[in-house]
């Protein structure tokens, strides 16, 4: 278990200490939550009153802050408190152990190249033709299809399955049970009444620093690729049809799905349980509200909402409207009946 003083945590971020420098934590929990031997920290405001009940044993604040009562735990003053802790769990994570090695149990083919310094962790199966760079780690039961290419530094948890002639970047993270290069869902109606299928005959890319959720599934295309760009980030359980292409450092949370042949821009937002029609294009730097549904295109730096998503003040308008339907529909009555009444004299 990895200990830090409160010396050493203060010598790493340029802090001022106040209190017992040579308190030890080896564990990182929220204010409110904070255990002794953990390390907690206070960025948002309306969280300070768990800074005089917490239990933690060091609190970041920022240099600014000044307590309103007696704390017990010692403080690690800094600039940003909220930049701090992220260096601090990015050095705490790069100071955890690393899985090495390659297992008994794996089944590598030996027409498949794997690079320097690589993890493959039991019951793993690397196909024919793949190409795996340095310093990957694949874990159990990952399935890695023919020809794949993975680029350096890239980790595929537990259950991730890679179908043929796909490309993941470097430095990638692909969740458990993430699924690229499946089948985009492409059927043609046959005379009989039923449903012919359409060759799926793409592939999938996905480019650098892109981190993909748990159980994400990423289609391929029916023909050409279905590209995520350098920087995406998505979140667990979404869904992204055939021949989509996702532009840099977009991020989206939860439950999204969008359907074939739409282009979303770069640096988008897109939030949980979004849903995305086919062959729409959406800008860059655009913001889409929950639960949206979008099936227009959506010009660059524009918010929408609603379904049918609405420019974000058109949507609050009418929502504000929606609300008071009821009161609405009792003043129209009396309306109605005050000009009746005034008819029959």
């Amino acid at each position: 278990m990895m200990e830090f003083t409160a010396e050493m945590i203060a010598g790493f971020l340029g802090g001022d200490i106040v209190g017992d420098k040579t308190v030890k934590v080896h564990t990182v929990s929220s204010i409110e939550e904070g255990k002794a031997g953990s390390m907690a920290y206070l960025v948002n405001p309306k969280y300070e009153p768990f800074l005089y009940t917490t239990e933690a044993s060091i609190v970041l604040v920022d240099r600014s802050f000044t307590p309103q009562r007696e704390v017990k735990p010692t403080l690690v003053k800094v600039d940003d408190a909220g930049a701090a802790v992220l260096r601090l769990l990015e050095m705490y994570n790069a100071a955890r152990p690393q899985k090495k090695g390659v297992s008994e149990r794996a089944s590598i083919s030996p027409e498949a190249s794997l690079g320097e310094g690589c993890y493959v962790g039991d019951f793993a199966v690397i196909e024919a033709g793949a190409r795996i760079g340095d310093g990957c780690r694949i874990y159990p039961q990952v399935y890695v299809g023919d020809s794949v290419e993975i680029g350096e530094g890239t980790t595929l948890y537990p259950g991730v399955k890679i179908y043929e002639g796909c490309r993941i970047g470097s430095r990638c993270i692909l969740h458990a049970g993430a699924v690229i290069g499946a089948d985009g869902f492409g059927f043609a109606p046959n005379a009989e009444g039923g449903f012919d299928k359409i060759p799926q005959l793409g592939n999938v890319i996905i480019e650098d620093d892109v981190e993909i959720g748990a159980n994400t599934c990423i289609d391929r295309a029916k023909t050409d690729s279905t590209i995520i760009r350098r920087g995406v980030k998505l979140d667990n359980l979404i869904q992204v049809g055939h021949n989509v292409q996702i532009g840099e450092h977009t991020v989206s949370s939860a439950q999204m799905g969008i359907a074939g042949s739409s282009k979303i821009g770069r640096n988008c937002f897109l939030a949980g349980q979004v849903g995305i029609a086919d062959h729409v294009t959406i800008g860059d730097r655009v913001k889409i509200g929950s639960q949206s549904g979008v099936d227009k295109n959506v010009p660059d730096g524009e918010v929408r909402m609603g379904t049918p998503a609405l420019p974000g003040i058109k949507f609050h308008r009418a929502n504000a409207v929606f609300r008071n339907l009821p009161e609405l529909q009792q003043r129209l009555s009396a309306l109605e009946k005050a000009v009746n009444q005034l008819i029959e004299k």
